[in-house]
């Protein structure tokens, strides 16, 4: 399902972009990859314990990466929009593959 909801979510972005072309209206979309929020906590239904575990021995992103990302993206000139950002940690390569650290 969360799989689904981002590519639709993506493939909306796209088709608002065209829509709204000619009004001066910015579309963006900043795709966070591995990034240490609460999202965690209600994916595992309140298991804390599983949620902290998905990061264990990593360096994932925080929830100020992301803000400071937005914050950017949203202060760029009028005339300069960020379609698409995919953000990911320096330990992430791709969805599965993350680099853990161990002890």
């Amino acid at each position: 399902m969360y799989c689904a909801a981002k590519a639709g979510e993506l493939q909306i972005t796209r088709v608002l972009r065209h829509e709204l072309f000619g009004t001066g209206i910015r579309v963006s979309t900043v795709d966070p990859g591995l990034a240490e929020t609460e999202f965690s906590i209600v994916r595992y239904k309140g298991d804390t314990e599983r949620a902290r575990k998905l990061y264990e021995d990593t360096r994932p992103l925080v929830a100020k990466d992301i803000a400071d990302i937005l914050v950017w993206v949203a202060s760029r000139p009028a005339h300069v929009n960020i379609d698409e950002m995919v953000v990911k940690p320096v330990d992430q390569a791709a969805m599965g593959k993350v680099f853990r650290r161990g002890k």
